[in-house]
């Protein structure tokens, strides 16, 4: 059972978290920490129009954490927010109601399906998805407060 966890295609994917690090000036940055075992996830987002055009993650969680990291980190730029939000709420979905896999851009976050089996690593492989949806909102609305100033 904890071979289902640490797979190897959720290793490969550790292996090779796209966006690594911070950009030098992110429309808005969000972090989330994992109570539990101290995993942390610190994400930067550049929003036009909507959309992610520039992403980077500082990740410092366990595999499964950096995992989930990577699934955002890869298919993160062009997403609008309500893609990111339906993502994360179908990986908790998945994690604590036996719900599907997440579908679209996000959907190879089924590889975590196995996770829904140990609730004490849930938090942390939540964190990326938390803290992406967390930054894009505050670019949007810090747009929409700059835009409305004008």
């Amino acid at each position: 059972m904890i071979d289902d966890l640490y797979s190897a295609r959720i290793l490969k994917l550790v292996a090779n978290i796209p966006h690594a690090g911070r950009l030098a000036a992110p429309d808005a940055s969000a972090e989330k920490i994992s109570k539990l075992c101290g995993s942390r996830i610190l994400v930067d987002v550049k929003v036009k129009d909507g959309r992610v055009t520039d992403f980077a993650q500082e990740v410092k969680a366990c595999a499964l954490g950096q995992a989930a990291a990577a699934v955002l980190g890869t298919h993160v730029i062009g997403a609008h927010l309500d893609e990111i939000e339906m993502a994360r709420d179908a990986l908790r979905a998945m994690l604590k109601a036996n719900g599907p896999a997440p579908g679209g851009r996000f959907s190879e976050l089924a590889v975590l399906e196995a996770v829904k089996d140990y609730p004490a690593r849930h938090a942390s492989t939540m964190l990326a998805f938390e803290a992406a949806a967390e930054a894009v909102r505050q670019a949007q609305t810090s747009r929409t407060s700059r835009a409305g100033a004008a």
